[in-house]
């Protein structure tokens, strides 16, 4: 249980960082990815704040 917590604090931080990549990693090429990229070019506060929702939704 402690694993699966180290790698959504990971994504986190790689979502931070670069956030399609975090998106990426963790859905690859779906809608999720395209929207987050789409959010980061368009600023990229909304595509940290979109890619750290997304990731911990689940």
């Amino acid at each position: 249980m402690s694993d699966e917590s180290t790698v959504t604090c990971v994504d986190i931080l790689v979502a931070i960082i670069l956030p399609p990549l975090g998106v990426f990693l963790k859905y690859g090429c779906k809608i999720e990815f395209w929207i987050c990229l789409l959010l980061t070019i368009f600023g990229y506060l909304p595509g940290i704040i979109y890619a750290v929702w997304v990731i911990t939704k689940r």
